[in-house]
């Protein structure tokens, strides 16, 4: 069984992000990139599968910039045995990306497709769903544990009035949610191993996908700053100071 894994290069979790002073974007020169975080876990759950002895081979894949091949040899440290950079220098939204994806399924024909429940970038968390629905196969999002039996995957999904089981037939899509593992402390001679992995090379604008003009964002804005707090003596005093703010 062969899994695909989207693996998304995003601005660190750990960075403050600042909004640029004309407003046209957030700053990422000079910032730190990793691997979006639930991307990491959806990688993270396809190399335990494949160990488990339920999948012969782990594919990487992102949608990025020529620049992001350290970040791919990331993911093929982990363990992942090859990947696939899709180029563009182009923002890609979730449609454009669950396209492209389909794309690279027509070519790899996987049994099973792993992507993490949204990217922190944006939050959309749209492309799993958009690919299930492209792709004409069943799709198990939020999942917090995956069992595969034969043609079959059992999905543990965290929603809001608790846990939900279902079943659905291979191939299909799950997208993965914080508690479904811990990724791996990727060590040095994995590092050195995955120089002499593939990387294939696609140019996005040679698979004839509709990209981008689905939405447009005009206008980017920091939230505004927290006023100080004002130290109140007793719960009277706290309703009188609400009362006058207009709150209660």
């Amino acid at each position: 069984m062969k899994i695909l894994v989207g693996y998304k290069r995003v601005v660190d979790y750990n960075v403050r992000i600042q909004v640029k002073p004309d407003g046209s974007g957030v700053v990422t020169d000079g910032v730190k990139l990793s691997a979006n975080p639930f991307d990491d876990i959806a990688l993270e759950e396809a190399l335990r599968l494949r160990e488990k002895g339920n999948a012969t081979e782990v594919v990487i894949a992102t949608i990025a910039p020529a620049d992001a091949q350290a970040h791919l040899r990331n993911g093929l440290a982990m363990g992942a045995n090859r990947a696939i950079h899709v180029v563009t220098n182009d923002p890609v939204q979730p449609l454009a990306a669950a396209r492209t994806f389909l794309k690279l399924i027509e070519k790899e024909q996987p049994n099973l497709v792993i992507l993490g429940k949204q990217a922190i970038d944006d939050d959309c968390n749209q492309t799993g769903q958009m690919l299930a629905a492209l792709w004409d196969r069943p799709q198990a999002t939020f999942a917090s544990k995956l069992e595969i039996n034969g043609n079959t995957a059992r999905v543990t999904r965290e929603v809001d009035a608790g846990l939900e089981i279902i079943e659905v037939d291979l191939p299909a899509v799950v997208t993965t949610d914080l508690r479904l593992n811990e990724p791996r402390f990727i060590k040095l001679p994995d590092i050195m191993k995955a120089k002499s992995k593939p990387i294939e090379t696609i140019e996005l604008s040679s698979l004839g996908i509709e990209h981008g003009g689905e939405i447009r964002t005009t206008h980017y804005t920091p939230p505004p700053k927290r006023s100080r707090g004002v130290m109140v003596k007793d719960v009277g005093e706290l309703v009188s100071a609400l009362k006058q703010k207009g709150l209660i």
